[in-house]
């Protein structure tokens, strides 16, 4: 792509507003060295030098959409407690807006805890609710987006499922249905539990094991054509627009129902995968909200997955370093 190109596409995302819906959390590092085991048990003692607490989650994928331009409005639901407070000082921090930030008594904060030695993952540990949000908060989440999509411009809308119970299915039908006599786009980042209530969608972007999972077929990740075969039935079933499924170090597959696309990933040296989904819904909802074509999203989408994978823990894609390698890119 030429520079004129790429900076027309940069261009149109700062001008976009976005919502995006789901479950966020901390993500709490434990940075440290191991040099010896435990007399206790055949563990590595971790020395730590470091504690580190980043967005997760929704919140990452938020932070994502604000590196490259746009404009977030996250939605969802956090625990009166220590960690709940952190996640929306965090917030503050990072310049991203509370108001759709809700505090449920019952309900904890989601956290992952990974503990890291020589810029390697040695274990995490979640604290999480899983059920879904009472009738109440789902309710008061309800009524705050749909104030927003009224008063509001929405370019897309972001469902980011993490299985963790900020999305109900009414919640789903009910501001799904809002976008769409709206004509607002809307795309999925989904998960096992509410898989098939995901119907009427503008971009469905499972990754290969989700989609596995999600139709409950054994599928080779190798094996394009029975991947194609059964996303094109899925895609009928549920009335998807496009259907994006990232098979990891493969590259990706795109199939709007009436031509398929596949694109092998661009190279890279891994260090850790932690969050790569969340950039490419990032990356990939915007492309689709800009009208971009799936060349092109599989382009953007794989360059900014890979350049995350580069870093160790969840971090937002480097918008300047993504603009670099797409002038770059030959695909």
């Amino acid at each position: 792509m030429n520079s004129k190109d790429v900076n027309q596409i940069f261009e149109q995302f700062s001008r976009m507003r976005v919502l995006v819906i789901g479950d966020a959390m901390l993500d709490t590092y434990l940075w440290g060295k191991v040099e010896r085991l435990s007399p206790e048990a055949p563990v590595p003692i971790v020395s730590v030098t470091r504690r580190e607490n980043r967005l997760g989650g929704a919140a990452n994928v938020s932070r994502n959409i604000q590196a490259l331009g746009a404009t977030p409005i996250l939605f969802s639901v956090v625990g009166d407690d220590d960690n709940g407070k952190e996640f929306e000082s965090l917030l503050v921090k990072r310049e991203l807006s509370n108001k759709g930030i809700f505090v449920d008594t019952s309900r904890s904060t989601t956290v992952k805890n990974r503990i890291i030695s020589s810029g390697k993952q040695i274990v995490r540990v979640d604290e999480e609710s899983t059920s879904y949000i009472s009738k109440e908060m789902e309710q008061k989440l309800i009524s705050a987006i749909l104030q927003e999509i009224e008063e509001n411009k929405i370019d897309v809308i972001v469902f980011v499922d993490y299985d963790k119970g900020i999305i109900t299915p009414n919640l789903f039908e009910t501001v799904n249905k809002a976008a769409i006599e709206k004509n607002i786009p809307t795309a999925v980042d989904p998960k096992r539990r509410n898989f098939w209530n995901y119907k009427n969608v503008s971009l469905f972007k499972p990754n290969f094991k989700e989609f596995v999972e999600g139709i409950g077929q054994p599928i080779a990740k190798d094996d394009l054509e029975t991947i194609k075969m059964h996303a094109d039935s899925f895609k009928q079933q549920q009335n998807l627009k496009l259907i994006f499924i990232t098979l990891s170090e493969l590259g990706v597959f795109i199939s709007n129902g009436v031509k398929e696309q596949y694109y092998p990933v661009v190279i890279r040296d891994i260090a850790d995968v932690s969050g790569a989904g969340d950039t490419v819904i990032g990356v990939a909802s915007l492309a689709m909200a800009a009208g971009l074509s799936p060349k092109v999203m599989a382009l953007m989408s794989n360059l900014a997955g890979g350049l995350v994978c580069e870093k160790v823990g969840v971090v937002p894609v480097d918008s300047e370093q993504l603009r670099k390698e797409m002038k770059s890119a030959k695909y």
